[in-house]
């Protein structure tokens, strides 16, 4: 154990604990606005959005998409080479976990560097709040002190919860930090939970060739989507031969009685015998054992930390970003949460968080994206608002790519025209919802989005023809 000693303060100095998205994205900030930036983070810079969450499983389902192209080659007139394999590849999971992990830790090693250059001072550790102004440090080394700061940011992240009757063993019974361990792929995987996270693997382990049972708690996957954008996609892991089961709530997930599978067993008394079972029901904050209650940081049930739209908490000084919050789970969010946050507490320019105008993406196959206006908020204001929905496998270039499902939806307000926000459901979605996004954030209308040349063939035409849809005649 090293000396304890406290530092002095200096001026403009802030303390940030946890090098995730909203924690490395405030260091970056801080420092260009010239303040003296510690970061504390007890893994590595990008946190577990980099390491072991974002970067990982989106670099999974690329793979699956690389896979399932190849597979529907001959749907192009195109022949593979060589065997008459039901697949035209085959997944070698140990390697595509080794590239997965690489890539992993690369992009961490960037983002550290990117921090030393800036001038931020990086320190391997924990951290906990020793009071107003005040945080205790405790080094890898051993070393410990209070390090005084006039602002304080928490972005400590959060974790996979774990169900007492369903623990991860990290072989068979699994949470999504642990699935790149596995040396091959999963005859038949179940995947527990049906939000962003249960459908994205149970699509990309589909694309890869397991048999996957998703267990669904809720009358549809995706509950918290697009209706329309969920009822396609159920639709597609169905006719892709994925067994998904609406209504049934998992009670327990243990070991098989040879230890070679795993036994869920449903409410209602059924069961469903695997070989591997990923646990996709939810995550937890790290917000214990902090320091929060002991300064008065205000804390819900849930361990999430409140803060309001500049990401104050109730402590002044004290600021939180990320999974950590009562905020969208996103890491754009948290990366904007850590900026903001930066931008009040330096005395700069800032507007407040507009959760309104987050885009978000589910990377399935086929992938939803959305901002702005949804579903249910149309049929609560239907009197005032349009919406139109243009199908994909009209457009020119989704026929040339062979795309059948997907859609554009585009919501407007009445007589104005203003864009209030959108879905797009295909490939690339993610990519497509940007005009969207910036109607929404730039109010255009829709006679503004539709008069946008977009080249010809693309599937952004999809967008200015859902446009166009909602013109009204103007006298």
């Amino acid at each position: 154990m090293g000396v304890k000693n406290v530092l002095d303060r200096s001026q403009n100095r802030v303390v940030i604990i946890g090098g995730g998205p909203g924690g490395y994205e405030a260091a970056l900030i801080g420092a260009q606005l010239g303040a003296d930036i510690m970061l504390i983070e007890k893994h590595r810079c990008g946190g577990s959005a980099v390491l072991t969450d974002v970067v990982p499983s989106k670099s999974l389902i690329a793979t699956a998409e690389v896979m399932g192209s190849i597979n529907e080659a001959e749907g192009f007139g195109l022949r593979v080479r060589g065997g008459d394999a039901e697949s035209a590849v085959a997944p070698d999971l140990g390697a595509m976990n080794e590239r997965i992990m690489g890539l992993a830790e690369a992009q961490a090693d960037d983002i550290r560097d990117g921090l030393t250059r800036a001038g931020v001072k990086l320190v391997r550790g924990t951290a906990s709040l020793a009071g107003r102004g005040s945080v205790h440090v405790v080094e890898d080394s051993g070393t410990e002190y209070d390090l005084a700061a006039d602002t304080i940011l928490v972005a400590v992240g959060a974790h996979p919860r774990e169900l007492p009757t369903a623990v991860p063993d990290g072989e068979r019974i699994l949470t999504w930090t642990q699935l790149y361990e596995l040396d091959e792929l999963p005859p038949h995987l179940v995947v527990v939970g049906s939000g962003v996270t249960g459908a994205e693997f149970a699509s990309a382990y589909r694309s890869l060739g397991s048999e996957v049972t998703l267990v669904s708690s809720r009358d549809r996957v995706l509950p918290g989507e697009d209706e329309d954008a969920a009822e396609v996609l159920e639709s597609v892991f169905r006719s892709r031969g994925m067994n998904v089961l609406s209504r049934s709530r998992a009670e327990s997930v243990v070991r098989d009685t040879d230890g070679e599978g795993v036994v869920v067993t449903l409410a209602d008394g059924r069961i469903v015998r695997a070989s591997h079972c990923l646990m996709a029901v939810g995550s937890v904050p790290n917000t214990d054992g902090i320091g929060l209650e002991d300064v008065g940081v205000a804390v819900e049930d849930s361990g999430h930390i409140v803060v309001d739209g500049v990401s104050r908490t109730s402590v002044p000084g004290v600021y939180a970003a990320g999974d950590c919050t009562a905020v969208l789970p996103l890491a754009s969010v948290a990366a904007m949460q850590g900026r903001i946050a930066m931008f009040h507490a330096l005395g700069d320019a800032v507007f407040p968080l507009r959760l309104r105008n987050v885009a978000s993406n589910v990377f399935t196959s086929p992938e939803i994206a959305t901002v702005g206006f949804t579903q249910s908020d149309f049929r609560e204001n239907a009197s005032e608002v349009e919406t139109v929905t243009q199908p994909l496998h009209t457009n020119a270039r989704a026929k040339m790519l062979g795309i059948t499902e997907g859609f554009v939806k585009i919501f407007c307000r009445r007589g104005s025209g203003s864009v209030l926000g959108g879905v797009v459901v295909g490939p690339r979605a993610s990519e497509l919802i940007l005009p969207i996004t910036m109607a929404v954030e730039n109010r255009l209308t829709v006679d503004q989005l539709s008069q946008s040349f977009v080249v010809y063939p693309s599937l952004t035409g999809s967008i200015t023809e859902a446009a166009r849809k909602l013109h009204r005649h103007q006298a």
